[in-house]
């Protein structure tokens, strides 16, 4: 039986929140990570834009706390925005002593070369080209894989957390561990843990179209749901305005930075339309541009609109979105000749699971940090290249937090019981509520939503809870069917977010509420509370 010192912190999701954690864990305690798809799929890979550094002589830490404030429509915790952009400087340096090789400016501020992004009033965005996430991501698990005290599990995906109520103990609620499939083994393992730390990232693929990867299946979130903690700001789904739109490329993001260099959104016949959304163009937050986009797709029976680079020059282009050019080029569209179809897709989750800045959770023993999470940063609408950001700065209040946590008690954990079920018939009903879910999400709970499609959306999500908590409960889990499972338990807690706030607000747009209110809270759900 494990001993409390012995038990390692289990961080489920191998992104930049969770690897985060880790390195900032591994030189006082083990640590177990678990990715469950291959180690370079996480959602950190894809972030094209950057992260927030209140770097430049023109900036400061109020400017940065204002602009997330505009972003957040009235629903961004103040203290929280302060706390992350006061430490945003120390997170950049953090990852250039890590290796992160971040596009250089011998005249910028830590030699880095700063753009800027919709939302933000001045160049405060440290990046690596158009490819930030990714060259982060690389360089981060390389440091992990070559640390002794960091165990890496490829493949391997939690299924829930093992709490009090699994040892049948008479006492408050908290987390032992995690109960967690080896995809490849198909077995089910119990993993003892001092803490487990939730960082699976967002709920992008309970919608038909999205950005995301396919990790992004809301695992944590739902995990912590059923485990008792509280959850916030659901409703709040920020769709990306310009993801690719092409019949072989249904989830490549066209980076809010190219628009922040001087792109612009085009009609079929050429007429740039965001002027009459709103005075700040192109560079207004994503829910102005995503609704715009939507606005004027419906008004002319678009299928996509434009976006237009070609002004730009095709030495620039390739100097600073080199992916985006490449990957563009391939599918035979030349971006310094051509304008870009582009489309708005399930993009981030600006609610989750409710912590403190120090990843806490309302379970004692379980943290999360990241797209997982409601921190109230974000609030309404989240201020491009604030996520990274996120991950970062509190990824490192959480590691301190857990190091200075009172050690797990003894507890010898049940394992995992598979001696009532059997191996699946048909897979098909799982693939068949799989479509099904995200195409009634994407129709009835997108853009812009109304009551009644709310209503028809909860109605179908209650029947199909039913039929995949029958099928779980009588065969033996896979990949598939967890995700499943997870993504129709968050899709029922964005419709019911969105069903209690009465006004439009942010990423929430109501037809039959489009007024904003005065003064507005988070929307806040507490299990078993209807």
């Amino acid at each position: 039986m494990l001993t409390p010192s012995s038990q390692p912190v289990v961080v489920i999701g191998a992104g930049l929140a969770g690897l985060t954690v880790a390195l900032r864990l591994a030189a006082e305690r083990p640590v177990v990570v678990l990715a469950k798809r291959n180690l370079d799929e996480a959602a950190t890979a894809w972030a094209q834009g950057g992260i927030v550094g209140v770097l430049g002589r023109d900036d400061s830490v109020e400017s940065h706390v204002r602009d997330t404030q505009d972003a957040g429509a009235g629903l961004v915790d103040e203290h929280t925005a302060r706390f992350i952009a006061a430490r945003s400087a120390q997170a950049v340096e953090w990852l250039v002593d890590e290796g992160v090789p971040f596009s250089a400016d011998p005249d910028g501020p830590l030699g880095l070369h700063l753009t800027r992004e919709g939302g933000h009033a001045v160049r405060r965005i440290a990046h690596a080209a158009d490819a930030t996430g990714r060259a982060i991501h690389e360089a981060l698990l390389a440091k992990a894989r070559q640390h002794p005290n960091i165990s890496l599990r490829e493949r391997w995906m939690a299924v829930d957390l093992v709490t009090s109520r699994h040892l049948r103990r008479e006492e408050p609620q908290r987390c032992y561990g995690v109960y967690a499939l080896d995809i490849d083994g198909g077995r089910v393992e119990t993993l003892a843990a001092s803490a487990v730390v939730l960082a699976t990232g967002g709920v992008g693929k309970v919608y038909r179209y999205t950005s995301n990867p396919d990790t992004a299946t809301g695992d944590g979130i739902a995990m912590a749901w059923r485990a008792g903690c509280r959850v916030g700001n659901m409703e709040f789904i920020q769709f990306h305005p310009t993801c690719l739109y092409h019949p072989q490329e249904r989830s490549f993001l066209i980076t809010e930075a190219l628009r922040g260099e001087g792109a612009h959104l085009k009609l079929p016949d050429g007429t740039r339309f965001m002027r009459a959304h709103d005075p700040r163009e192109e560079l207004a937050p994503r829910d102005i541009v995503a609704r715009a986009i939507d606005f004027e797709m419906k008004k002319h029976g678009l299928d996509h609109v434009w976006l237009d680079a070609t002004h730009l020059g095709e030495a620039f282009l390739q100097e600073h979105f080199p992916t985006i050019h490449a990957r563009c080029a391939k599918l035979g569209i030349d971006i310094a000749q051509q304008p870009i179809p582009v489309v708005p897709a399930a993009h981030y989750t600006c609610g989750g699971v409710v912590t403190d800045l120090e990843g806490r959770t309302d379970l004692p023993g379980l943290y999360a940090v990241g797209e997982t999470t409601y921190t109230g940063l974000h609030g309404a609408n989240r201020l491009a290249s604030n996520s990274l950001l996120e991950c970062v700065v509190l990824g490192h209040t959480c590691a301190q937090a857990i190091v200075g946590a009172e050690a797990v008690p003894n507890a010898t954990l049940p394992a995992w019981d598979e001696s009532q079920v059997e191996n699946a018939d048909e897979q098909v009903v799982i693939s068949h509520n799989w479509d099904e879910l995200r195409l009634l999400m994407w129709n009835y709970v997108g853009i812009v939503r109304t009551t009644k499609r709310l209503e028809r959306a909860l109605h179908r999500i209650d029947l199909l809870k039913l039929e995949i908590d029958e099928y779980y409960a009588n065969f033996r889990v896979n990949r598939d069917l967890l995700e499943l499972r997870n993504l129709v338990e968050c899709a029922e807690l964005i419709v019911r977010s969105a069903l209690s706030r009465h006004e439009s607000r942010g990423l929430h747009f109501s037809r039959d509420y489009p007024r904003t209110l005065p003064v507005s809270f988070p929307t806040v759900l507490i299990r078993g509370a209807r």
